[in-house]
């Protein structure tokens, strides 16, 4: 069972980074869209930063469950600091990406400015889940 909980939780990793890399391109669109094509790209990038989120409740599950039937305590350095990690990102995570979405919609909005601050969160964010994956992966040993 260890196997499996183990692949889901790869699994839910790749699918909580890998939809970002896909939106960095999207942004140069998005700054450049048109009135007609901007709702689109819009939706799509609501869409990825939502699959990212539903998998990273799977990610986090599947942690503890490898933790808890693993051999590693919870005082563990990597565990610890991958908590801390992804709790602040969690809180950057709420307030990155969804006020600025919504802030295309009105009609004075300044599309270049908000596609500027999407791809600076979006390398932000990445730059969180690399770290959390370095934590994960290697699992140094920080202190004590």
């Amino acid at each position: 069972m260890y196997t499996v909980i183990l692949y889901i939780h790869i699994m839910s990793a790749a699918l909580s980074i890998g939809p970002f890399f896909v939106l960095v391109p999207m942004i140069k669109r998005i700054r450049a869209a048109d009135p007609q094509s901007l709702p689109v790209l819009i939706a799509t990038f609501k869409s990825a930063t939502r699959l990212v989120m539903h998998a990273g409740h799977v990610l986090v599950a599947s942690g503890v469950l490898l933790i808890w039937q693993g051999p590693w305590p919870w005082h563990a350095p990597w565990i610890l600091m991958t908590l801390a990690v992804m709790f602040s990102s969690v809180f950057f995570l709420a307030r990155a990406f969804s006020p600025v979405l919504k802030k295309f919609s009105e009609t004075d909005a300044d599309q270049t400015a908000l596609a500027e601050k999407l791809k600076r969160s979006l390398w932000i964010y990445i730059g969180l889940l690399l770290l959390m994956l370095w934590f994960m992966v290697d699992k140094p040993v920080l202190w004590g």
